[in-house]
């Protein structure tokens, strides 16, 4: 019954419903604002003054700001704090978005930082004082060193260090203090001072011991615990905080920080080739419509003049293929918010999309390089595509990339972090055995320091009975506990080796997906390459036939008119066709350095931490003089690294070390320029005409 009433009670309520009033308090009118944060920082300067954008309606530019590959990534990468991307991230998860400062903020994490894990080793000072009254009445006499009625006036001072050896050692060394004034019968001094140093040291032999799981478990997880009843708890999740897992992590923060700028890169020139296409693709089109255009005049011509050729329907038919044309003018000139070539979009570096204006493409080209995004200019790509061969050795792309995807070195990482938790989860299988020992020096005296007049002898003050040595005291012993059954270290071991199990399992899967992502990138580059022969013939043949029948159309030799405009438009989709093929060339080779893992290398940029303060490099200076005599220790061979295999070299394996006074010389795919054999019976398509070709593509436009 009491149970009963207990529940019905818990589930009745003493608040009667209230319905919503408009008479709101204060508290509540205020906890339902929804308020501005008050931050220091303001607005941006370049976004907050930020003119209006360039439009369709803009086409009297004549201001370029023209710019090589180079270049934009140069000043993508000096303008970049956040690395950017396309998908809008920085503001849908801005928690995310990769920046220059996350390996900094892994490395000071006070908790998981390589910092943060030797704090545990630091030596720890303490120090307390304590002084009381007493005045009581005791019922038996002798509690109260011989008086029923207790009248003390007591004193208790320490300071100590304290500290924690690699070796997983509890070292401790303290002084301490007393003073006791009371009206015991039995009292040598009314008043008299004790004093004491002593040291301490536990170590364990078993559990905890060792230099290679303090360093991978921490001394969070103390052994010792000064209570035989108490054992170490192993941390859920195995979530050890040594220092070489500290280590790990910055190691893991670097490799996803060299991920992201592998992105970004591949973004920017993704970017750049974007706005290249969307120059050339406006150029076709704007011939095409010039076309059209004295294609209309003309058989508007004939249609006034009443001629064969000139009727109506087909001065409408000329007419509506000049107003396609003047439509698709605008939009490669302006181009539709759809999404552009980006890393992930089909390929792992990024499928060419070729669908945006030469406006759009321009804007995200410089929100990329983190250029205000108007400037009343154009920013106008002036590299051309390459055109020539490039042979790669599959069994060398093959060998790079295994070994130098910034994917699979973060993945051998979290095996690395795997080994060593597992070997430290089995540590906690053993029993704890530590070893104690303790040494004190004991000094007496009426005074604390100084003589006393009325005490002669050894008892004169405490500190001197304490320097003269005659009370030693010393105490060693060992401490054993151990759980029966050890049923949480078995299932800890057993799910380290499943986590380990299953990261290498994931690093095997995901050397299969580079290899993957190495084969496609081989295949598209073969792809666009034949592409680029093919179409660029095919643009010949489109340009020879459009000459032939506007000739003829022009000497009125032939009425057909679909046959001129049906020219005109595929001139104009080869010749688009045509540049569309070389950027996807040129951007097939971005990816397969992308999947071989030496992009970077590719655009020779390196990884590297900025500079020490000046007064860094002055204290390490006079560290370095202090320890010149010292040098030939310096140079002993040390055993292998424990954790690391050393720096990562961030350039090719394949690459000769060089003097200093050397230029490096990085075994690059040899360049073959394609031979007239390889173009399967079609016309030699390496020919004076293409290598004039870009001249005219980043020239001015006009859209009237």
């Amino acid at each position: 019954m009491v149970l009963m009433a207990v529940a019905y009670t818990g589930c009745s309520s003493t608040n009667s419903y209230v319905p919503f009033s408009p008479d709101l308090s204060d508290y509540q009118i205020a906890s339902t604002e929804i308020e501005e944060p008050l931050v220091d920082q303001g607005q941006d300067l370049d976004a907050s003054i930020t003119p209006a954008p360039l439009t369709v309606e803009d086409v009297d530019i004549a201001e370029f700001t023209d710019l090589t590959l180079e270049q934009t990534v140069k000043t993508a990468l000096s303008n970049s704090r956040v690395l950017r991307d396309l998908g809008g991230r920085v503001l849908d998860a801005p928690q995310v978005v990769a920046t220059t400062f996350d390996p900094a903020i892994t490395e000071t994490d006070p908790r998981f930082g390589v910092e943060g894990a030797l704090s545990a080793f630091d030596p720890n000072f303490y120090a307390n004082g304590f002084h009381q009254k007493n005045d009581r009445a005791v019922n038996n006499a002798v509690t109260a060193f011989g008086t029923q009625m207790l009248q003390q006036d007591a004193a208790f001072m320490q300071y100590g260090l304290d500290k924690r050896s690699v070796t997983g050692a509890e070292l401790g060394i303290r002084q301490i203090t007393g003073y006791d004034a009371n009206n015991a019968p039995g009292n040598r001094f009314p008043s008299a001072w004790d004093t004491r140093i002593e040291a301490n040291v536990r170590q364990p032999l078993l559990l905890g011991a060792g230099v290679e799981f303090n360093r991978i478990a921490g001394p969070q997880f103390p052994p010792g615990t000064g209570s035989t009843a108490t054992l170490p708890r192993l941390p859920y999740g195995s979530r050890f905080n040594g220092v070489m897992l500290a280590r790990i992590d910055e190691d893991v923060s670097l490799a996803d920080f060299e991920e992201s700028v592998i992105k970004f890169i591949s973004n920017v020139e993704n970017a750049y080739w974007d706005l290249y296409f969307s120059y050339r693709n406006l150029h076709s089109r704007i011939a095409a419509r010039d076309a059209a255009l004295e294609t209309w005049r003309r058989v508007k011509a004939l249609n006034i003049a009443g001629r064969v050729g000139g009727e109506e329907e087909n001065e409408a038919q000329a007419q509506e293929q000049y107003y396609r044309f003047q439509e698709a003018v605008q939009d490669a000139l302006s181009g539709r918010l759809v999404e552009g070539t980006r890393d992930n979009n089909g390929s792992r570096g990024g499928t060419f999309r070729g669908l945006e204006g030469i406006q759009v493409a321009e804007r995200r080209m410089r929100l990329l390089m983190g250029l205000p995004l108007t400037d009343g200019t154009l920013l106008r790509p002036i590299d051309e595509p390459p055109v020539a061969e490039v042979i790669f050795d599959w069994d060398t792309i093959k060998s790079e990339a295994l070994a130098r995807r910034v994917e699979l070195r973060r993945q051998r990482w979290q095996v690395k972090r795997r080994t060593l938790e597992l070997e430290a989860t089995s540590k906690f299988l053993l029993p704890r055995l530590d070893a104690l020992g303790t040494y004190r020096f004991r000094g007496f005296g009426k005074d604390l320091m100084g003589q006393h007049a009325g005490v002669n002898g050894q008892f004169n003050n405490a500190w001197g009975n304490l320097g003269s040595g005659d009370y030693q005291e010393w105490e060693l012993g060992m401490e054993f506990a151990v759980p029966l059954g050890h049923r949480r270290a078995n299932a800890a071991v057993k799910n380290a080796e499943l986590a380990l199990a299953r990261d290498r399992a994931i690093l095997r899967e995901q050397e299969r997906e580079v290899v993957h992502d190495l084969s496609n990138s081989v295949g598209e580059v073969k792809r666009s390459q034949a592409s680029v022969k093919t179409t660029f013939n095919r643009r010949l043949a489109a340009k020879r036939e459009f000459e032939v029948l506007q000739d003829k159309f022009e000497k009125e030799n032939i009425t057909d008119l679909d046959r001129v405009l049906d020219a005109q438009r595929r001139f104009a989709e080869a010749d688009s066709a045509h540049y569309k093929a070389r950027v996807e060339y040129a951007l097939g080779l971005k990816n397969l350095f992308y999947a071989e893992g030496t992009l970077l290398e590719h655009n020779q940029i390196y990884l590297s931490e900025g500079p020490w303060p000046q007064a860094a490099y002055c204290d390490a200076e006079e560290r370095l003089q202090s320890r010149i005599h010292n040098l030939e220790n310096l140079q002993k061979t040390y055993s292998d690294p424990v954790v690391s295999r050393g720096p990562y070299g961030q350039v090719s394996r394949f690459a000769e070390v060089l003097p200093e006074d050397c230029e490096p010389e990085f075994s690059e795919p040899v360049a073959v320029p394609p031979s007239p054999d390889d173009s399967d019976g079609a016309e030699v398509w390496f020919d004076e005409e293409f290598e004039g070709a870009s001249e005219d593509a980043v020239g001015l436009f006009d859209v009237n």
